[in-house]
């Protein structure tokens, strides 16, 4: 199986300061890579490189063996649209507020080229049913949803268009600890049936050990350790990872 992301020493800095350097790895399809490390780790820089959000100072991506660096950016706008998506940690930066839950999942869809008023709105309702949203609700706002079901709309906008790879910053950031059970149990029902690549930053390692089949560990900036999840939380070699696995330094 051909790897779905390969980065290569990848570094951005601000200035002076390091936020990320030498990283590299690659992601595979289905298979959900987690990123944990404490503020200011380097973590959200990272995935900020890997979106497109920030531009790395050196370094390469590639996405399915094409270079994103040597892409245009009408082209990568298109892959941000199809084949990638973004879950924000914050669902109101995901969401548009101001108009329906099915217009949310539909413009997605729209993006894409869809246009037949039925069959998105059928789409819509079956996606915000697959997130255990009431399909009755298609027409009410997301302002009108808890933060769970907010979270869950934008995993069903993003995702309707069947997307290859995922990226998510702390997509249970903020949420009671009920909610975000639910949250994880979709989120691993939705990979397996997808086979999505994803790769989530979260400063919960409970969070990481329950979705993430590899973990990377990040300290100043630098990937300093990574391996199967249960390997790495259950005999962290590097003192760091030690120290964020017996919950003495505040992730």
């Amino acid at each position: 199986m051909s790897a779905l992301l390969q980065v290569e020493g990848l570094e951005k800095r601000y200035g002076a300061r390091i936020g990320c350097t030498g990283v590299s790895f690659d992601l595979f399809p289905g298979e959900v890579l987690g990123i944990v490390g404490e503020s200011g780790s380097g973590k959200s820089t990272l995935l900020a490189c890997l979106a497109g959000h920030l531009a790395a100072d050196s370094g390469q991506i590639l996405y399915r063996g094409r270079d994103l660096g040597a892409m245009a950016e009408p082209e990568r706008r298109v892959l941000a649209r199809t084949e990638w998506a973004f879950v924000h940690q914050n669902p109101r930066d995901g969401l548009r507020m101001g108009v329906s839950a099915g217009a949310n999942v539909g413009e997605r869809l729209m993006a894409v080229g869809a246009r037949h008023y039925g069959a998105i709105r059928a789409a819509a309702e079956d996606w915000l049913g697959r997130v255990e949203i009431d399909p009755g609700r298609i027409d009410d706002r997301p302002r009108a949803f808890s933060g769970g079901m907010q979270q869950r709309l934008q995993i069903a906008r993003n995702l309707v268009t069947a997307p290859r790879l995922v990226l998510m910053d702390e997509p249970t950031g903020g949420l009671d600890v009920s909610v975000q059970a639910r949250l994880l149990d979709l989120l691993r029902a939705l990979v397996r049936e997808m086979g999505l690549g994803v790769i989530i930053v979260t400063h919960d390692l409970a969070v990481a050990r329950l979705l993430a089949d590899r973990l990377m560990v990040m300290k100043d900036g630098r990937v300093i350790e990574a391996g199967l999840t249960d390997q790495v939380l259950d005999d962290p070699q590097a003192a760091y990872t030690q120290l964020l696995v017996s919950s003495v330094l505040q992730v």
